[in-house]
């Protein structure tokens, strides 16, 4: 009787162990945010991608954290950073959006955020840049433009 019992044990335990390595990992939460709607979801209106106005973030191990987008909304002049984190999301966790309009200084949105960050300046006629980041960790990553682009 104990052989019998001492098999089904060890059968039971390779079982176990076989389903513990062939089960698929967890998936992470995807963000369920575009630029365009947390834009809107903060300043309303209706905003489209900008050009040159997309940067990945990544981290130094090759981890894609996040995504910077720049948004315009051609009724109301405004340019938007949006940034959208691909880590931790739905935690509320560091991220940061950006901007500086030509002849002023940079203006960011940064705190503990479930999916983005997102800021809007007006910039009728003038330049910006724009840049955003993620706390990966204990590390701030970032991405963005440093050089004057999409002027109007």
């Amino acid at each position: 009787m104990r052989a019998s019992a001492r098999r089904l044990a060890i059968a039971s335990v390779t079982a176990t162990v076989a389903a513990v390595t062939l089960a698929s990992p967890a998936r992470a939460a995807t963000n369920p945010f575009t630029a365009a709607q947390a834009c809107n979801n903060d300043f309303g209106g209706s905003w489209a991608y900008a050009s040159d106005g997309h940067r990945s973030i990544y981290a130094s191990d090759g981890t894609k954290v996040g995504d910077v987008y720049l948004m315009y909304n051609g009724a109301s002049g405004y340019n938007c950073v949006a940034t959208l984190k691909r880590v931790a999301v739905g935690s509320t966790t560091g991220v940061s959006a950006g901007i500086r309009v030509e002849g002023s200084s940079w203006v960011d949105d940064s705190g503990s955020y479930k999916y983005y960050a997102a800021i809007q300046r007006s910039a009728v006629d003038k330049c910006v840049m724009y840049r955003g980041e993620v706390l990966y960790g204990t590390s701030w990553q970032g991405a963005g433009r440093s050089s004057w682009g999409n002027c109007g």
